[in-house]
């Protein structure tokens, strides 16, 4: 299972703002535990940054357009409870 690079952006941001002030060690060795739980990592390309930039429709959210972008790119589903994505046309896992 992949993780993207836009959620651990999203974490980070969300940490440093004071909304998720109990994701701070997570954020600290995102990627040693994302290894740890046997995900593997989805760098964010030109192309994904492309797609997300172009996607049509009024979500603002820059986080989840990338997450759509790389879904709809890579062909994978998305794992989110975030009921927009389906207007996306987007396999949504939850």
């Amino acid at each position: 299972m992949l993780v993207s690079a836009a959620s651990a952006w999203e974490v980070a941001t969300k940490v440093r703002i004071g909304r998720l002030p109990t994701a701070v060690q997570l954020v600290a060795d995102f990627e040693g535990w994302l290894k740890r739980e046997g995900f593997e990592p989805l760098a964010v390309s030109v192309d994904h940054g492309i797609r997300a930039g172009q996607l049509p429709g009024p979500h603002k959210d820059p986080f989840d357009r990338m997450l759509i972008a790389q879904a709809l790119a890579e062909n994978i589903p998305l794992v989110s409870n975030e009921t927009i994505f389906d207007s996306y046309a987007v396999r949504r896992v939850w």
